[in-house]
């Protein structure tokens, strides 16, 4: 309970939800809460609950600061279910940025070693002076380590917050849009020509973000808003503590502008960027709740994204277009890779979205299968399978034409545009920011 009306839950507990009830520690009267806002990357959903009842004698939270390592923490919840709440407490162990396993992010993160399990998902962290630090969220599983949970702490909540407060939406926590490659070889220092220590070398930069104006491959990075980043990615944080450069990018919100230092070509230099959500070529989660569609002739055509990656493909298959979903990069604003398997083009021409499809298929005249044939069968498809629409509810908006610059390839060979090679995957000098 935040105050006002408002709620804070873990995104992954309302996903795909139609409706959400909430109920108060000890009595067993359900209302029914509005999900306002559901922030993904971080992990974070707001709620509002309108019944006045549901808020009687209720107190809000105090939000408290982030806490130091060795400090007391208590997580609250239901862990496993369960009727009555639960209680564990720990220590906080360490302060890094951290994976978000649901949103595939990098965000601050608060780790500790009081006992988290399922339940305790979007429940409270408190230290010894009753304030909340943080959400409880996640838990490392492995036969290697054991007590190591995550809590999403107050500073990334209140980034959260704001964020709906300024846009009356949640609009999602900015990127640089680059892949960065450490500098701890000197060797490679001396060749870029960066004189001391520090800064990040640029290996590739998204198509769709700002950078792809102002940077290019082979820049290195030494300073983020006058703050110097060294070679291994880090900047300072807090007394005698060191946290990667991702930390700065997630302290600014979307159109935020960023100064940058780099040296290119041996020569510094200062470029302004604005700072904008990543975009996903292939989408970790179907926003809206449900994905969008196409029948025709009884064939279905649906966007590629992770949730359709997992349930649907072989583990080999699978294995390659996750790679994929994670490495590739979007060549412009609106690119989808359309599936039966995978569909490149129609009537020789290169499909950019699904959106793109259905204006095609509506407009042009099919390729392999006759147009009236295909037609009335996809008819008594949708009656036999009591499927109600042949496409889903926002394919039946007009079609608006993605911006491709001029000269811009569509398709080149394979999707996406993967920036590194199967060995890179997973080496520890290569970063998204």
């Amino acid at each position: 309970m935040i105050g006002n009306g408002k709620l804070l839950t873990n995104a992954h507990c309302v996903e795909y939800q139609t409706q959400v009830k909430v109920k108060r520690r000890g009595d067993d009267t359900k209302y029914v809460a509005k999900v306002l806002a559901r922030g993904v990357d971080c992990d974070i959903a707001l709620l509002a609950v309108e019944s006045e009842q549901f808020w009687e004698g209720a107190e809000p939270l105090q939000l408290g600061h982030l806490p130091h390592l060795q400090e007391t923490v208590t997580v609250v919840g239901y862990p496993l279910g369960g009727d009555t709440i639960s209680v564990t407490k720990g220590v906080v162990s360490r302060i890094e940025v951290t994976s978000y396993a649901h949103g595939s992010s990098d965000l601050l993160g608060i780790q500790i070693d009081a006992a988290i399990n399922p339940g305790n998902s979007g429940g409270p962290a408190f230290n010894d002076r009753g304030e909340c630090i943080g959400v409880a969220f996640q838990v490392y599983r492995s036969e290697e380590a054991e007590n190591i949970g995550y809590v999403i702490p107050t500073t990334v909540v209140t980034h959260f917050l704001s964020d709906y407060e300024r846009n009356q939406k949640y609009t999602g926590f900015p990127s640089l849009g680059v892949l960065l490659q450490k500098l701890e070889n000197p060797a490679l220092r001396e060749c870029l020509k960066v004189p001391c220590s520090q800064g990040v070398l640029v290996r590739r930069v998204e198509p769709t973000s700002d950078a792809n104006r102002v940077l290019k491959e082979g820049d290195v990075i030494v300073s983020f808003d006058n703050v110097k980043v060294g070679c291994e990615g880090t900047v300072p944080f807090r007394s005698n503590e060191c946290i990667a450069f991702r930390f700065l990018i997630s302290q600014k919100f979307a159109s935020d502008v960023a100064e940058l230092g780099i040296i290119r070509n041996g020569k510094s230099m200062q470029v302004q960027v604005v700072l904008n959500p990543r975009v996903h070529l292939v989408p970790y989660h179907v926003d809206g709740g449900q994905p969008s569609y196409l029948i025709t002739a009884g064939l279905v055509f649906t966007p590629l994204s992770e949730p359709l990656i997992e349930y649907v493909f072989l583990p080999v298959v699978k294995l390659k277009l996750l790679t994929k979903a994670g490495y590739s990069s979007a060549k412009f604003k609106g690119e989808q890779i359309v599936i039966l398997s995978q569909v490149l083009k129609f009537n020789g021409t290169s499909i950019r979205n699904i959106h793109h499809l259905a204006h095609l298929i509506d407009y042009n005249y099919l390729v392999v299968l006759e147009m009236e044939a295909a037609v009335g069968s996809s008819s008594q498809v949708l009656q036999d399978y009591g499927i109600p629409c042949e496409r889903s509810q926002d394919l039946l908006q007009p079609y608006v034409e993605c911006n491709v610059e001029e000269g811009q390839s569509i398709v080149d060979g394979d999707f996406g545009d993967s920036p590194v090679s199967n060995l890179e995957i997973g080496v520890d000098g290569i970063l998204w920011a």
